[in-house]
């Protein structure tokens, strides 16, 4: 089950797919009590050679996971774990509905990258 390992819960992710303003998606990671979270203007890259923009915003509760109205949907959710991390990036396994995925998260000086892993879990 999602979110859930024996005793321990594993942190939850939603993917947000809003339409308003404009289209876009917000990547949400749960951390430190809170979900981190990017817009990602053209949703999780799909190729390992196309990474997205990935633009920091405010962090949300923990109960925004689960919410939805007329202009924002959960596109996908379900739990996330974290491979590695550096000052400027970020692996970790998305395991949502459909196959598990990484990803990386970079940051740059203009901002952040998200790019698909070549290497995936075996599933």
């Amino acid at each position: 089950m999602p979110g859930s390992r024996g005793s321990r819960r594993r942190p939850v992710f939603v993917l947000h797919e809003h339409q308003k303003p404009q289209h876009h998606f917000d990547l949400r990671l749960e951390e430190d009590g809170v979900l981190r979270s990017w817009a990602v203007p053209r949703g999780l890259p799909t190729s390992a050679s196309k990474d997205r923009l990935a633009v920091p915003v405010d962090d949300h509760d923990l109960e925004h996971a689960t919410y939805e109205d007329e202009t924002k949907s959960i596109a996908d959710t379900g739990w996330w774990e974290l491979e590695d991390r550096t000052e400027r990036r970020s692996i970790f396994v998305l395991h949502g509905r459909g196959p598990a995925r990484r990803y990386a998260l970079v940051t740059t000086d203009q901002g952040a990258l998200l790019h698909l892993l070549k290497d995936q879990p075996d599933d």
